[in-house]
């Protein structure tokens, strides 16, 4: 069952311990990144037959892949996808920034313009699951930035053709190109170009430990979202909510992977022991009960608060990826919550409601990275470079100001680079 832990009877270290995977994937992907770089699209066809078992003649998907594919997808889905890509589409419009420019003082100009990344790869999981819903999540954002070429990695099955819900997410999305490769191999591929796969300039996306291993070998080379680790969700819930709904929502992350972390921190002692019990009666009939008891046992807790002011700081420290407030009136502790991916206000709002639907992000900070980092989002997908324009007599009121500013900081060439324009000028 569940851990349940007591503030003020257990250490702190046991109420923030959590169970870290630590597979050694470095040299593994060095390796494949380098073949990559080396070989090229042989490299990535031979690393298909092995990890996917598939054998391709052609990397790149093709129109009448996805033609096919949205053939395949009940219509009942293509339409709940079409509604979730226009709720991701509203939620990231307000997010889009626009340039500026200020000219307040005679010869003065400074401003910054905002401009799209040229090409951008999208990373999609393959492996236990299908994720038409990174789809959106991921190229939508990139799309209303305004990025030139968006592209997504994604394995493929043995048969060579990639899961159609993927293929229609990415045909409502305006993905520009699909690639059928997966794992470190796409990253590599994204990184540093092949015959067949564009070279990129950013790389974003979920993936397993080989992935992140890329993601973190290739930064610098190219840029990245983040490092994203297991799935997180922590639930802030008193004891006047359902215990039925709370044992769901924390076995909504569960399941997705066996280091996955679910954390409840509640206030009241019965309705602790009320969703233990739960949970293992709903883990019971879940499909993916294996992978959710492993994250349970590995990461599970459930711990009991004096009040729900301590159960907020403790929700702060953990800085989850998911934060449920299962309160009422949850607007009334927002703003004590600083730490945070994505927060879900009220007892009607579960994590899943952000996963798949509502419109605000789902790619977002794990391991506690929310205490710095931000969810993805259009900023994500456009670089700034700012501009400076003086005239002479502008520059000769400062002239002296700066060389003034250099000579402190021993920089003498500075200093002279903006005085000897102005000394000439008198």
């Amino acid at each position: 069952m569940i851990k349940i832990l007591k503030c003020g009877e257990v250490s702190r270290s046991e109420i923030f311990a959590r169970t870290i995977p630590t597979v050694n994937v470095e040299d593994a992907v060095t390796a494949i990144i380098k073949n990559v770089k080396e070989n090229g699209d042989r490299a990535l066809r031979e690393y298909t037959l092995k990890f996917d078992g598939a054998d391709l003649k052609e990397l790149l998907v093709s129109s009448e892949e996805i033609e096919e594919a949205l053939g395949l997808v009940e219509p009942e889905f293509l339409e709940i996808l079409n509604k979730a890509a226009a709720n991701i589409r509203k939620f990231h419009s307000r997010q889009v920034r626009n340039s500026f420019i200020i000219n307040d003082e005679d010869g003065i100009v400074i401003g910054q313009k905002v401009i799209p990344i040229e090409r951008v790869g999208l990373y999609v999981p393959g492996g236990t699951a299908a994720y038409p819903s990174t789809v959106l999540m991921d190229s939508i954002p990139a799309k209303l930035a305004g990025c030139k070429e968006v592209a997504i990695t994604t394995p493929c099955g043995k048969d060579g053709k990639v899961n159609p819900v993927i293929l229609a997410a990415a045909s409502i999305a305006g993905v520009d190109r699909i690639y059928k490769i997966g794992g470190a191999q796409a990253i590599a591929a994204l990184a540093y170009g092949t015959e067949t796969v564009n070279k990129v300039d950013k790389i974003v996306g979920p993936g397993n430990a080989y992935v992140a291993e890329a993601k973190r070998q290739v930064y610098g080379i190219v840029s990245i979202d983040m490092i994203a680790g297991p799935s997180e969700i922590l639930a802030l819930a008193d004891g006047k909510s359902n215990p039925r709904y709370v044992a769901a929502d924390l076995l909504s992350q569960a399941e997705h992977d066996r280091m996955a972390s679910a954390v409840l921190v509640t206030d009241d002692a019965e309705f602790a022991v009320k969703v233990s019990e739960e949970i293992e009666k709903q883990l019971a009939v879940l499909p993916r009960c294996d992978i959710a008891r492993a994250s349970i046992d590995n990461n599970g807790k459930i711990i009991v608060a004096d009040d729900l002011r301590e159960a907020i700081d403790i929700a702060n420290e953990i800085a989850p990826e998911h934060l449920e407030l299962c309160v009422d009136n949850p607007f009334d502790y927002l703003d004590s919550i600083k730490n945070a991916g994505s927060v879900f206000m009220g007892r009607y709002c579960p994590e899943a409601l952000g996963d798949y639907f509502a419109g605000p992000n789902h790619t977002l900070p794990t391991s506690g990275t929310a205490r710095f980092s931000s969810p993805l989002s259009v900023d994500d997908f456009v670089k700034k470079t700012q501009y400076t324009y003086y005239t002479e007599g502008a520059l000769s009121k400062v002239a002296e100001d700066i060389g003034y500013f250099a000579e402190k900081e021993g920089l003498s060439g500075h200093a002279r680079s903006a005085v000897i324009r102005s000394r000439d000028r008198k």
